[in-house]
């Protein structure tokens, strides 16, 4: 899961964009940074990653297609919501993984956060992203936004985790080259 930077031609800010892909190193993720981002004109750099291997108590398993299990209870879900502080010429994201059975247990988790909870006020409360007000349609199954060739090689398995465990967080500013 990494967050994306980049300014494309005719813009005055940076633009962000989140991308998920599967690998055994960030640095093979590249060539589908770039293909998931044509407009960037390879002028990219990786704002924040994450390798998920631990979502919600669940540890998350990579497998191949011919080993994917039939569904279990628990989906992946990316939501990405976002909210408004008072005075503040700026809309704020926080973007999450939720394990959870469907959908709508899926927002409900996301507006238990605290990000949802103090971003918003009247006339401009947090919401997930893309409509206002919370929508089922603005999140994601996981597997439904992977590329199209790893969807085609990989599957996600949810393992209920023994001890709950949280991901590493990589923050800063990452230029391909580096990775």
């Amino acid at each position: 899961m990494a967050i994306l930077g980049c300014r494309p031609a005719g813009r005055h800010t940076e633009q962000h964009d989140i991308f998920f892909g599967i690998a055994t190193e960030m640095k093979e993720l590249i060539p589908a940074m770039y293909e998931y981002w044509p407009e960037a004109n390879k002028k990219i750099h990786v704002d924040a990653w994450r390798e998920v291997k631990h979502v919600d108590g669940f540890d998350i398993k990579i497998v191949s297609s011919g080993e994917i299990k039939a569904p279990e209870n628990t989906k992946l879900f990316f939501i990405n919501l976002g909210g408004y502080k008072s005075g503040e010429f700026e809309e704020y994201h926080y973007k999450m993984l939720v394990a959870a059975p469907n959908k709508g247990e899926a927002i409900m988790a996301s507006k238990k956060t605290a990000f949802f909870k103090h971003n918003g006020f009247k006339g401009a409360q947090s919401h997930v992203d893309d409509k206002y007000g919370v929508d089922v349609d603005d999140l994601y199954e996981l597997p439904d936004i992977l590329p199209e060739e790893t969807k085609t090689n990989y599957g996600i398995q949810l393992v209920k985790a023994a001890i709950a465990k949280e991901d590493e967080l990589n923050i800063g500013y990452f230029p391909l080259s580096k990775l």
